[in-house]
């Protein structure tokens, strides 16, 4: 069988795929299951692990981790056991991938300078996972010319070859050197969603405008990594601003429980 043939076949199975909405009621179309989704997730992370340096820093370890856990907490699915690793990086930058894979960068910790704004960027980055952008980016993938690679490396039909292909539909493109950058609704959706996760997780929501504006400012005029596949549109800042009235009960509810507080240095 031609490798055309290979790969109208695998099209062809690929499209008993699935209609949902997402957490905000955006219509999605998703090809692959969640298994495909939680290897992919499991490789690159495996991988990413091998290639780039993990921080041997407990201290900064254990607050990364820390909130972490407050955030992963408040998930709909508390079955998912997350993994959580912080790299030796100034990259100011951090993922998390299906499967349970959360990543951070040392480099994000002199930007996101407290706990609540570092729990803005990784309350952001669980909202992918949790509302399947990246499935979206692969299934948006298999329909346009890489498509059947990433397809072909899914269903270990191609081993390791094309890691970097869905490493990119994962967002990690900055990594890998091929950009697939989530949508303006995926970023917009995000955004909200993780707005939400923290508040649940008891973290300041009004934080995250001024994480934003640090963003912002970061990196001179091409901005830091994370703005490179997370494009920052003008009305980012207005709509966070716009929803504090929706999640500051989620907060104010929160912070009525017995929270650790994730500390730094001396500083939360």
């Amino acid at each position: 069988m031609n490798k055309l043939a290979l790969s109208l076949c695998i099209t062809a199975l690929l499209f008993g795929c699935v209609s949902t909405k997402s957490p905000t009621g955006r219509s999605q179309t998703l090809l692959f299951s969640d298994a495909q989704m939680q290897q992919m997730g499991a490789q690159s992370f495996a991988a990413m692990k091998k290639d780039q340096k993990i921080s041997q820093d407990k201290i900064k370890t254990a607050y990364v981790n820390c909130i972490a856990k407050r955030i992963t907490a408040v998930l709909p699915d508390q079955s998912q056991q997350w993994e959580v690793v912080l790299f030796e990086s100034e990259q100011v930058n951090a993922f998390a991938l299906p499967g349970g894979h959360i990543g951070v960068y040392t480099g994000l910790l002199n930007v996101a300078v407290n706990q609540d704004q570092l729990a803005t960027v990784m309350g952001h980055e669980v909202a992918h996972v949790l509302a399947q952008h990246g499935n979206e980016q692969v299934s948006r993938s298999q329909l346009t010319g890489i498509g059947m690679q990433v397809a072909d490396a899914a269903l270990g039909a191609s081993g390791v070859a094309n890691k970097d292909l869905y490493m990119a539909g994962l967002g990690l493109g900055t990594q890998v050197g091929i950009i697939l950058p989530f949508g303006r609704y995926q970023e917009s959706e995000a955004d909200i969603v993780g707005l939400e996760l923290m508040a649940k997780a008891g973290f300041n929501p009004q934080e995250s405008v001024t994480l934003w504006q640090n963003m912002a400012k970061a990196g001179g005029s091409q901005g830091p990594e994370l703005l490179s596949t997370h494009p920052s549109h003008s009305t980012r800042i207005e709509d966070l601003q716009a929803a504090q009235n929706q999640v500051m009960p989620l907060y104010i509810q929160a912070r009525k429980q017995s929270l650790t507080e994730c500390k730094i240095n001396g500083r939360k």
